[in-house]
């Protein structure tokens, strides 16, 4: 016997200041769904939430949960008022016998229950929220951005946890490796609509990408068919007016309905210029160690930082990145060693607080009253790149709605703040990027366009990010910050450091066993391996290539696969135009780490 739905709505409808967000919405949540809630920023996702979780009235439609059916949602901002501690308030709906299951989510989430309310940030009263609704365990979770504010444990653990689960759950989210290991089914919220595949996240953009062809054929031909008809009508209908009014009225009916299709929303216009170039060597740090209140965040790390590299940097929450790149970027002296700064650096930051957007200005009054970007005389115009532009005209080419420039920054959505921040760093010059959890709260095609930037952009980036797909398509260097002073540096992004950090346990292993054995001395007698003639910097080079040449090689093959479809060229030609580019570039790169790999091999050889 079929189960009743969770969750059904029925001809939904809502409108926000005149504005439709839904209309005529309807579909339901089955038991054991695993749904991903996909769509642009600004599209309706976490409306669609609320009106699901029952916290907003449409105007038009029904919502219906069974009776017995519990639904769930984790609030974006919850409200801790009235409760002594995280922990109370977890825990605020569960029995004497339940409180284990807020203890088991706190330890996963890392967070103290025992911490008092009113000293929590506001990471640590999501991650009590995000508890709250793990442990009351409904059969329904509504989870909206629930990896925001958690390190790669702690989305690990989360992960894990909803793999495991019986429930059913409706996931918005940004970071596309979460998605795919979690969803089977897909929503897509476009320009009011919502589309429903029973496939999850991993197939998305193939099918989004898919459906827009469609629609852009679909628009080609009533295009033709208009032109067609508006010639007829010019030049003949004089000599047919009284039998042809009905092709007449049929010419306007086609005009109204191409009027009425609703246009995609544009990906932003962003663009990164780099300024003035910086020496070859960016940052190099030597032996340098850092401890706070007797609690030892780095010792002896050395790292050398070229023009170019993409180093991330990757930890739990409170391991030290924040200090680290603080040391690095000298704005934090080191208790032990030297850090060197290049010549000729003009740094950008992308703050993870928001900090450099002010929350009571406006989105026009946090432009213009920058130092970086005022025009002097000029009111309403900023400096973009060295030129003066309109503030509106910048605005607009980051998707802000002109009626929106006076509102406080406050109003925005997490996504609006991060674009608005983008903006302020984009109207600049620069030649070293920091970008600390650029990712929070972006949408899928905004990630793709700054993964584009980043790839084209000559300076350096330094990146600290949780989101394990774009540490793989960004980072060429991942140092892993893994607790007690440890700073380990690896080659290539988030899925190279694992497989490698998973090689040298495999590696150490035999060794430890080995230690319990009489033969534990034997060791020592090792030759000391002979000096290998490369420096430095060479020598971590030398570590690092295969890792490049192995993601080159990857590449490549992905490349290739796609180019050997028939029919790309005259189906998708800018693909294919783009594909055929990132091909040779990737194997000019190729030949290039090979050849470099090559004669440092080389060197060490001969000096051994």
């Amino acid at each position: 016997m079929a189960q009743a739905p969770l969750l059904q709505l029925s001809d939904i409808s809502l409108t926000f200041g005149g504005e439709p967000v839904f209309a005529d919405l309807s579909f339901v949540v089955q038991p054991r769904d695993r749904v991903a809630l996909v769509g642009r920023n600004g599209s309706g996702k976490s409306t669609l939430m609320k009106v699901m979780a029952g916290l907003v009235e449409p105007d038009t439609g029904t919502r219906v949960v069974p009776p017995g059916q519990s639904v769930g949602y984790m609030e974006q901002d919850p409200d801790l008022s009235g409760f002594a501690t995280l922990g109370d308030f977890a825990a605020s709906e569960l029995g004497p016998a339940d409180m284990y299951r807020v203890e088991a989510a706190s330890e996963g989430l890392k967070f103290d229950p025992a911490r008092p309310v009113e000293t929590a940030s506001g990471g640590e009263r999501r991650r009590a929220a995000l508890a709250k609704l793990m442990a009351e365990d409904p059969e329904l979770l509504l989870l909206d951005e629930p990896t925001n504010h958690l390190d790669i444990e702690a989305i690990g653990w989360l992960e894990a946890e909803l793999k495991a689960t019986r429930k059913a759950f409706v996931l918005i989210s940004h970071d596309r490796r979460f998605l795919s290991e979690l969803t089977r089914a897909t929503l897509w919220i476009d320009r009011g609509a919502v589309r429903r595949r029973e496939t999850g996240f991993e197939g998305f953009e193939e099918w989004r990408d898919t459906i827009w062809a469609e629609e852009d054929l679909q628009r080609h031909k009533m295009d033709r068919k208009i032109k067609a008809e508006a010639k007829w009508a010019v030049e003949g209908i004089s000599a047919r007016r009284t039998r042809n009014q009905g092709r007449v009225r049929a010419l306007k009916a086609l005009r109204e309905e191409r009027a009425g299709m609703i246009r995609r929303q544009g990906t932003a216009a962003m663009d990164l210029a780099s300024g003035p170039t910086s020496g070859k060597k960016v940052i190099e740090a030597e032996g340098i160690a850092k401890a706070f209140d007797g609690k030892t965040i780095l010792r002896d790390f050395s790292l050398k930082i070229e023009r170019g590299d993409r180093v991330a940097f990757v930890g739990p929450n409170g391991v030290g990145k924040t200090t680290l790149i603080r040391m690095l970027m000298g704005e934090e002296a080191p208790d032990e060693g030297r850090v060197k700064l290049g010549t000729n650096l003009v740094p950008a930051v992308f703050d993870q607080s928001r900090a450099k957007l002010d929350g009571d200005m406006s989105l026009w009054e946090n432009l213009t009253g920058d130092p970086d970007m005022r025009v002097s005389g000029k009111a309403d115009q900023i400096l973009v790149r060295g030129q003066p532009k309109h503030v509106v005209g910048y605005l607009k080419e980051f998707l802000f709605d002109e009626r929106r420039v006076r509102a406080p920054v406050r109003s925005l959505s997490g996504g609006e703040k991060a674009r608005l921040l983008l903006a302020k760093i984009m109207a600049r010059e620069s030649n070293l990027l920091v970008l600390d959890e650029p990712t929070n709260d972006l949408d899928v095609e905004t990630l793709d366009l700054l993964q584009d930037l980043l790839g084209e952009y000559d300076g350096t980036v330094l990146l600290v990010s949780h989101d394990r797909d774009f540490l793989d398509r960004v980072a060429t260097t991942t140092v892993a910050m893994e607790g007690d002073g440890r700073a380990v540096v690896y080659a290539g992004g988030w899925s190279d450091y694992q497989s490698q950090r998973q090689a040298r346990e495999d590696t150490a292993r035999p060794a430890s066993r080995d230690t319990a054995q009489p033969k534990a001395e034997a060791p020592k007698a090792k030759a000391k391996p002979k000096p290998s003639g490369l420096s430095f910097s060479e020598k971590h080079r030398l570590e690092e290539l295969p890792g490049v040449i192995a993601r080159l090689e990857a590449e490549i093959g992905k490349l290739n696969g796609l180019l050997t479809d028939p029919d790309l060229f005259t189906r998708e030609p800018v693909k294919f135009q783009k594909a055929t580019e990132a091909l040779a570039e990737r194997q000019e790169k190729l030949s290039a780490a090979e050849e470099e790999w090559l004669a440092l091999e080389e060197k060490a050889e001969a000096a051994g």
